[in-house]
């Protein structure tokens, strides 16, 4: 797919804005929200409330606070995990309140380094134990700071966190890393490497505190995802590629992906107007139809029922996500 990254429309059609606001609760509630700036109109609290209606919703949250019996993550693309969930939630605006038993018990299960911890079995082949217990690794922690830093829980705790996990910064980016408790345990990829769903889910965190946005480790961070863009025909680091797949729209943001690569990067300055970014980006828009809407490439089929769970038509949350990366652009 040729990428005409010189003429990338930023502002979404009124049309599509229209069509977005016909949708369901959520996606009408982020509408307004980050497309249309109108977070404290009468209309976006009304979708807010109707979001919270929604059974679909309903059902998220009861997941999520079901945060203490979680299933055993084994691998982390597992699309179901309330890892995942949890982040969905923290997404879509979901306020602290409707989710507090799962901060309690999130904030219950913190390491001694910092970050906080998911039930977790890393096999014996990684240089794990192959036993179940509490405990985190670069691939999911960042991604719970995240989901605490979203629901505005910046207290000395989640910071400890953060930072701890941010200074694990190495000249190329981040790399495959773990807790002290984890021993030998080291991914699937070559020592020396960045990882790049690492650097992609620390910079989701370091997204949340504005604070960071232009720190020594956020740039090489950044810089490292750039030049995995830049090199994707040649590179592929931990298993991670940039291919025919990583280009398919798809949600929830939950891999190492296209819409989840650009949603994460456009939120940072020093990126959004870097040339390969942009060329990034109209690999993503060269993928609408002539009105403007998105098509799901691919779909995590454990979140069937929802809208954007599907590739037969037009999604209004895989356009809204589109949309709201190529805005950034303005």
């Amino acid at each position: 797919m040729k990428a005409n990254y010189h003429k990338l429309q930023c502002v979404p059609p009124r049309q599509v804005i229209n069509w977005l606001l016909e949708g369901p609760a959520f996606i009408r509630y982020r509408t307004l929200t980050d497309l249309l700036d109108e977070g404290d109109d009468p209309q976006a609290k009304t979708a807010y409330r109707n979001m919270l209606a929604d059974s679909m919703v309903q059902n998220l949250i009861i997941s999520v606070n079901n945060w203490e019996r979680q299933t055993i993550i084994t691998r982390h693309n597992d699309a179901a995990h309330a890892l995942h969930k949890l982040v969905f939630a923290a997404s879509l605006g979901i306020k602290k309140n409707e989710l507090k038993q799962a901060v309690k018990s999130i904030l219950k299960h913190q390491s001694a380094e910092g970050p906080f911890q998911i039930r977790i079995q890393i096999p014996r082949a990684f240089g794990g134990d192959d036993k179940p217990k509490w405990d985190w690794v670069a691939t999911d922690a960042p991604l719970i700071l995240y989901a605490l830093l979203r629901l505005g829980i910046k207290n000395r705790k989640v910071m400890k966190g953060a930072d701890f996990i941010r200074k694990r910064i190495t000249a190329c980016g981040y790399p495959c890393f773990a807790s002290s408790a984890m021993g030998k345990f080291r991914g699937p990829g070559r020592k020396d490497d960045p990882c790049p769903y690492a650097n992609l889910i620390i910079l989701r965190m370091l997204a949340q505190i504005p604070e960071y946005h232009d720190l020594p480790e956020t740039n090489t961070a950044i810089e490292m995802l750039l030049r995995h863009w830049e090199l994707r025909k040649q590179k592929k680091y931990f298993l991670f590629g940039i291919g025919t797949d990583f280009s398919k729209l798809k949600a929830p943001l939950i891999w190492y992906d296209l819409l989840h690569y650009l949603d994460t990067l456009s939120r940072f300055p020093g990126a959004i107007r870097d040339p390969r970014f942009l060329e990034a980006a109209a690999v993503l828009q060269n993928q609408a139809d002539q009105q403007g809407r998105y098509v799901s490439g691919s779909i995590w089929t454990k979140w069937k029922g929802w809208e954007f769970c599907q590739k037969k038509e037009p999604s209004r949350w895989i356009t809204f996500l589109a949309w709201r990366i190529l805005s950034r652009l303005k």
